[in-house]
């Protein structure tokens, strides 16, 4: 299963992703049998009209059975998370946030 998430980018990656693939949501595009050679072409494409984007993100993941934890990702753009490898497990780690001005509540024990 191939799944390509989009988020603020152009219009056309919409047009063009759903010719290839089925979108199952805004932005959420899957196909359950897309081979090396289609997900390198589809990325290509992709990676060629983001060089012309000012904002965005997008993140591809397939599996890969040879990896130890048998799924491989890419990524375009900032995400408001942070993908990183750990043990060759792909990860999800998010910054804290500051509390508003004037919470009592603290991140800390005082």
């Amino acid at each position: 299963m191939t799944v390509i998430v989009t988020c603020n980018v152009s219009p056309r990656f919409r047009g063009f992703l759903a010719s290839c693939m089925l979108e199952i949501a805004a932005g959420v595009y899957t196909s359950p049998r897309m081979n090396k050679g289609i997900r390198d072409r589809v990325w290509a494409v992709i990676e060629a009209w983001y060089s012309e984007e000012l904002a965005g993100f997008i993140v591809m993941t397939w599996q890969d059975s040879s990896l130890k934890g048998g799924q491989e990702i890419k990524a375009l753009g900032t995400p408001s998370q942070e993908l990183f490898e750990y043990d060759e497990l792909f990860l999800v780690r998010k910054a804290l946030s500051e509390p508003p001005p004037g919470d009592k509540r603290s991140l800390t024990n005082q």
